[in-house]
């Protein structure tokens, strides 16, 4: 399934996104302190709906220094957040929730497990499962992950709710995507 160019930060964007989406659009909600909605990005085709969903975030992290936070949810073998971890496969990988989870968040009221991942040296990869698609988490600078795992998170599913979102500068982890896959 096609990667649709990302939409920027904007109220029209997050509609779009919205109406499209067969799988949850997660945001975090309420957002961190400081924190803004940097773009969308979806994976399918206007025929079958988005079977893929990317929020991008920026803010302050906990560490120092701006970061990057993109939440993904997927339907199984799509690929989209593998292919923002740097993974060489569609999903997180066999063995990945072996042990115990390294974080958990709230995902529409209930506790979700996530498993970090190894991915590119450069960011912090999490990765669980949320209604039945694929939760990822992927931070940059790697040591803003301990935003997932700290910051106790509350995912939303925007399809269900309007809210008043703040929005930033379009997030150029978006555009790197594109040209890398």
């Amino acid at each position: 399934m096609p990667y649709q160019p990302p939409w920027p930060p904007s109220s029209t964007a997050l509609e779009a996104i919205r109406k499209s989406s067969v799988v949850p659009v997660w945001l975090p909600w309420p957002l961190p302190v400081g924190w803004l909605v940097t773009g969308f990005g979806e994976v399918g085709d206007k025929r079958t709906g988005s079977r893929a969903s990317l929020v991008a975030l920026s803010g302050p992290s906990l560490t120092e220094g701006p970061a990057d936070l993109i939440i993904i949810a997927e339907e199984p073998g799509i690929g989209l957040g593998a292919a923002f971890a740097g993974l060489g496969g569609p999903d997180p990988g066999e063995g990945f929730d072996a042990g115990p989870p390294n974080a958990k968040i709230d995902v529409l009221g209930h506790p979700t497990a996530l498993w970090c991942v190894d991915g590119q040296p450069d960011r912090a990869v999490y990765a669980g499962e949320a209604l039945g698609n694929w939760l990822w988490a992927i931070a940059w600078p790697a040591d803003a992950g301990c935003v997932i795992a700290l910051a106790e998170l509350s995912l939303l599913d925007v399809r269900d709710h309007e809210l008043d979102v703040p929005f930033g500068a379009f997030s150029p982890r978006l555009e790197e995507q594109v040209t890398d896959r």
